[in-house]
């Protein structure tokens, strides 16, 4: 599902200001989850999202009761979450890759719509939900497979199309009586979806892997974040010490605005394609 509004002037002039300000440099690109809401899948702080309390990875790993409810609760948002398509912003950023005017794409996302998009060098920082890993023996899993594997062991267990979809694929389940939990089929141990959850650390070495493609770039365009995350808030020091000029694209304020050379106060499917064609036509 793709939503284009259309633009007014006052947004026109920032969106040639935005490609004035990147024409000529190569961009590495940070995005956040309103990239995906025009693909359906909600953020956890645009305007009229519901509160909410994501579960942290300590009750995740300590609680039995906790594991049995995010499971429900990720199992039956799986269909919807993984049904969503890329929509125009994913698009945009996949062709300023294709055309050599983007080093690559740093996404806060767990989505995988990058990908899905055509994008091929990104960093996922906060993980992914195509894989499930075990925490003793290491072994990994393809989400499908697990899916399949969670509903043969819970034959009752239905699939809402009307469930009311969270931004990491996870729904609030009504009940969790009698699910049983996958585990790992080769040790036994416990499964943990490879995403970083809230109170965890991002790996190391992820994170060097975005500051390596900060590092090759001369700009930064910021798509869908509120900047409230720090992994993102620290990206964005990094570029302001080297004095990169940063284009921030977010419905709504964000932390970094004050340190953005161009805000642009509108919607990523919206906004990056324009962008997207102002800089390929300013390279011919």
């Amino acid at each position: 599902m793709t939503v284009v509004t259309a633009r007014d002037s006052a947004t026109d002039a920032l969106v040639r200001e935005a490609a004035s300000v990147l024409a000529g440099r190569r961009i590495a690109v940070l995005t956040g989850a309103g990239l995906s809401t025009d693909s359906g899948i909600p953020d956890y702080r645009g305007k009229g999202a519901p509160v909410r309390t994501p579960m942290t990875v300590q009750q995740f790993l300590e609680s039995d009761a906790a594991r049995r409810r995010y499971w429900v609760g990720s199992h039956l948002g799986w269909r919807a979450f993984s049904a969503a398509e890329p929509n125009a912003g994913h698009a945009a950023i996949a062709d300023m890759e294709r055309t050599g005017l983007a080093a690559g794409v740093v996404t806060q996302n767990v989505d995988g719509l990058h990908l899905r998009a055509g994008s091929r060098r990104v960093v996922e920082l906060h993980g992914t939900m195509r894989r499930v890993f075990c925490t003793h023996c290491g072994q990994v899993f393809d989400r499908r497979d697990l899916a399949a594997r969670v509903e043969a062991d819970n034959p009752w267990l239905g699939v809402d199309d009307d469930v009311i979809l969270g931004p990491d694929g996870d729904v609030r389940p009504e009940s969790v009586d009698g699910f049983r939990v996958p585990d790992c089929t080769v040790c036994g141990g416990m499964l943990k979806p490879d995403v970083v959850f809230f109170g965890e650390f991002i790996p190391a070495e992820r994170f060097r892997e975005a500051e390596q493609l900060l590092r090759t770039s001369e700009a930064l365009l910021v798509a869908g974040s509120s900047l409230v995350v720090n992994s993102g808030v620290r990206l964005i020091e990094r570029a302001r010490r080297r004095r990169l000029p940063v284009v921030i694209v977010n419905r709504g304020a964000t932390r970094s605005d004050p340190h953005a050379t161009v805000k642009v106060d509108a919607g990523t499917s919206e906004v990056l394609p324009a962008i997207a064609a102002q800089l390929e036509a300013a390279a011919v």
